[in-house]
């Protein structure tokens, strides 16, 4: 299974070089390459238009339009897809001064799902994945304080939440209304499943504030 890391252009400390694994395929999006660069690392590839920053200076570069369809992120996980990435990590992408492209960059997540790659977002207090219908997802606790869920497609039906502090059973998720906000493991820290039948959610585990 192919694994990709993409690298945006939110602040990626020292503490997100864990979600680099050895022999990855690293892609920065325009002001990525900087958050690459203070991590000592040098990315396979460098896309974006460079209104953020100017283009590195040596590198394989893609240097995108401005007038253009695609974000810098999504034009990444469209390469990801078309070269058969079976999991693929967003870093830098949520949070910064721009909320537009954090949730620009949550739909870009759940098209890369929707191709058949599994897909993470993180940033060093969250992470977010998705779940499609006919799928299961298994949260193991370990430093998360609390897990989230949010329909992404209108109403999120036939969800069920099994080993939480807050369960729950054939449930339907609407965007108007946030059921599914800071939930909890229980005491004895089990796994928690979650899986739905209609729909799309993002899971996300947070840490204590």
């Amino acid at each position: 299974m192919e694994e990709w890391v993409i690298v945006s252009a939110c602040p990626v400390g020292e503490a997100m070089r864990r979600y680099i694994t050895p022999g990855c395929h690293l892609v920065a999006c325009d002001a990525g390459w900087h958050n690459l660069q203070k991590l000592g690392l040098r990315p396979a590839l460098v896309v974006g238009d460079f209104d953020s920053a100017p283009p590195p200076p040596q590198g394989d570069t893609v240097v995108l339009p401005h007038v253009k369809d695609d974000t810098d992120t999504q034009y990444a996980a469209r390469l990801a897809a078309e070269q058969g990435a079976g999991r693929v990590t967003i870093l830098g992408a949520l949070g910064g001064a721009r909320l537009e492209h954090t949730l620009a960059n949550l739909a870009t997540g759940l098209w890369l799902q929707k191709q058949g790659a599994e897909t993470l977002l993180a940033d060093e207090h969250s992470e977010v994945r998705f779940l499609l219908p006919g799928r299961s997802l298994v949260l193991e606790q370990g430093d998360w304080r609390y897990f989230s869920l949010f329909p992404l497609e209108g109403v999120a039906e036939g969800v069920w939440v099994e080993g939480a502090f807050y369960p729950l059973q054939n449930a339907v998720l609407t965007p108007d209304f946030p059921l599914g906000v800071s939930n909890e493991w229980t005491e004895q820290g089990g796994p928690v499943t979650v899986r739905l039948c209609r729909g799309a959610l993002a899971v996300i585990c947070t840490r204590a504030d």
